[in-house]
């Protein structure tokens, strides 16, 4: 069950790095939603390589097919199927890693798991798989659209030490996009260039953060205790590969306030209620109290690197390990679309499960 996601609005991906293809099945999307190839393509592009000099230069259009569920532009309420072909995977270029395990890598506890891994590109543990979750992702994009939610941003806020001097709540998609880092700083922006090329020059990698908000997020979503809604997007982040931290609203830095001063205080506005601050990042107990969701992903840096390093084989051996192949000196212009997705895939399941509770 480890590579399905979801309750009511369920998703399962599948395929391997240098495989055949990749693919997500969309289980319990709503009927007669209008959803076209376009909606989910703008996404694919979003996160397909080769698409700056700062992304892994692997050649992949990421062209996505739908095979099922969709009938003249509406949704059937049946699953969706979507597929994409692998054009460019070359599984010869890692046969010198048949019998190594790569630093930081999944290959390691994959084989302890299952006795077994496929060591072309990592196999089901590389990032090719969230192809399917992007993809899942817009579908459910167009679900929220539908049920009357806002736009959920997300962007580069920070590149190692480098940070982004804005504020999220008025950082635009057209902001994000303009940059090929998505740091919508401009002068931040050209500084994470700078050492991004500089990392990729010297065959080393860096990390950061991905800031990603949600508007118009109605208040009520979320379940108590177990099912917190804070506690399904983290645990939807940090599924992500490289996602390593995960913080909601003030996060970590809260700590460092006092009551008075970290407390929403409440008011009344046009016959609803709202927080004067949010530092409670749009969830209070578990359950969204109509704000913004404000929330940041944390990414380590990218493990395939081109420096040497000390590793064992499979017979325990010390070796000493000279990575070729194509790979981000930096995840992060990358990883907006996948924290967007899991964002929206969330919050459209909540979504769900919160009409069937109140429906009369």
């Amino acid at each position: 069950m480890g590579s399905s996601f979801g309750h009511l609005f369920r998703i399962h991906t599948w395929g391997e790095s240098h495989g055949g293809g990749v693919g997500v099945i969309v289980d319990g999307c709503p009927p007669r939603i209008p959803l076209e190839l376009s909606d989910i393509q703008v996404e694919l592009d979003r996160r397909r390589p080769g698409q700056s000099r700062l992304t892994s230069p692997r050649n992949e259009e990421d062209r996505a097919e739908i095979l099922s569920g969709l009938f003249e532009g509406l949704t059937l309420g049946t699953p969706i199927s979507i597929l994409v072909h692998n054009k460019d995977a070359r599984p010869a270029a890692y046969e010198h890693l048949r019998d190594v395990y790569r630093p930081s890598h999944a290959d390691y506890t994959y084989e302890a798991k299952y006795g077994i891994r496929n060591w072309q590109g990592g196999g089901r543990a590389s990032a090719r798989e969230t192809i399917g979750r992007v993809a899942g992702g817009a579908v459910a994009r167009q679900v929220l659209r539908r049920l009357g939610f806002g736009e959920i941003v997300g962007y580069v806020s920070r590149v190692q030490t480098i940070e982004a001097g804005c504020e999220p709540l008025e950082v635009t998609r057209e902001q994000v996009e303009a940059q090929i880092t998505r740091c919508p700083d401009a002068e931040a922006s050209e500084r994470m260039i700078e050492r991004i090329e500089q990392a990729r020059h010297e065959g080393n990698s860096l990390g950061g953060v991905v800031t990603c908000v949600a508007h118009g997020v109605p208040p009520g979503l979320g379940e108590p205790v177990f099912d917190k809604l804070e506690a399904e997007l983290a645990k939807s982040l940090l599924s992500l590969p490289a996602c390593k931290g995960f913080e909601i609203g003030s996060g970590f830095a809260g700590t460092e306030l006092t009551g008075i001063e970290h407390n929403d205080p409440f008011y009344a506005e046009d016959s609803r209620v709202r927080t004067r601050s949010n530092r409670s990042g749009g969830v209070q107990g578990g359950i969204s109290n109509g704000e913004p969701i404000v929330l940041r992903a944390a990414f380590k840096p990218t493990a395939t690197i081109r420096q040497p390093q000390q590793t064992v084989n499979r017979e325990l051996e010390a070796v000493t390990l000279e990575a070729q192949g194509r790979h981000d000196p930096c995840v992060l212009p990358r990883a907006v679309s996948m924290v967007e997705a899991m964002v929206a895939l969330v919050l459209c399941d909540q979504a769900l499960r919160q009409r069937a509770q109140t429906a009369p």
